[in-house]
């Protein structure tokens, strides 16, 4: 299904719209958060009421307003298809449960094999994110560019965790990017520290495995703010995951190699169409 401009231009009207009444969702339900008791899904896998109030009212309003349209959340799963809404209603929740105003709402909007729309805000800060394919990013509809950082021991890298993934490859790339003389820290909310490489408050993200709700957007934000990327979608990231890099251009080639995630090299394509679905 090939989207056109004009169907595009409803969707960007309509997540602009949505991301604020989700965000008044979130602001409410982390001053309720505060003194409360933290809920689990996992080994270092938070859950709260907020994620699925807010999952839930995204959803509800795309299949409102689109149902022609996919969707694919962090809590409730979802098929995409050709073209869909891909949510992460609370990213860093682990800092949310405990207070911490690091988090964020993400939504992407992928059509046409390609991230199209993505948006980031964190409630919190009134911080709002958007990107457009082709048309930039921008914070609080201001323009926003990556930084122009080209000396190694002037950067600061963020690095994400994953317990997919052996702790020593995560060690291992701290330890690489340490040497080269780069800071490295650790905010605990991917789509945020994306967003930072965007805006230029950091030179680089990565992280060796991350869910599509958590990057898409942030991915986008960062192209459009003229920094470079690793391959996500055509690595089936969508469904799967896959691992994620995004910089600065005249430091990404470091990261990339501390990291072992390869640069892309033209546009993140949905390799196929085994990428297109999910068992939720």
């Amino acid at each position: 299904m090939t989207l056109d401009p004009e169907a595009l231009d409803r969707r960007e009207t309509f997540l602009r719209d949505l991301i604020a009444t989700a965000s008044a969702l979130a602001s409410a339900g982390f001053s309720r958060q505060v003194g409360q008791p933290i809920g689990m899904k996992g080994p270092q896998d938070y859950l709260t009421e907020t994620d699925g109030q807010v999952e839930a009212h995204v959803k509800a309003r795309i299949a409102q307003a689109f149902p022609e349209d996919g969707f694919l959340g962090e809590e409730t799963g979802g098929s995409p298809g050709a073209q869909a809404w891909v949510v992460d209603p609370i990213d860093g929740t682990a800092n949310f449960a405990r207070a911490i105003p690091h988090f964020c709402i993400a939504i992407a909007f992928v059509a046409n094999g390609e991230t199209q729309l993505g948006a980031i805000t964190n409630p919190i800060l009134d911080d709002r994110y958007f990107a457009r394919l082709g048309r930039g990013a921008t914070l609080n509809d201001k323009a926003i560019h990556v930084s122009g950082s080209k000396d190694i021991t002037a950067t600061s890298f963020e690095m994400g965790w994953s317990n997919r993934l052996p702790n020593s490859a995560y060690i291992t790339a701290v330890s690489d990017l340490l040497a080269a003389g780069s800071n490295v820290r650790r905010g605990g909310c991917g789509a945020l520290g994306l967003a930072y490489v965007a805006d230029g408050r950091s030179d680089g993200y990565a992280e060796l495995h991350m869910n599509s709700w958590d990057c898409l957007a942030g991915l986008l934000l960062v192209r459009e703010a003229g920094g470079v990327t690793g391959p996500f979608l055509s690595l089936g990231g969508l469904t799967e995951g896959a691992p994620v890099l995004a910089a600065t251009p005249d430091v990404a080639a470091i990261l990339s190699r501390a990291c072992g995630i390869p640069l892309l090299d033209g546009p993140d394509l949905l390799a196929g169409p085994q990428h297109l679905a999910r068992t939720a």
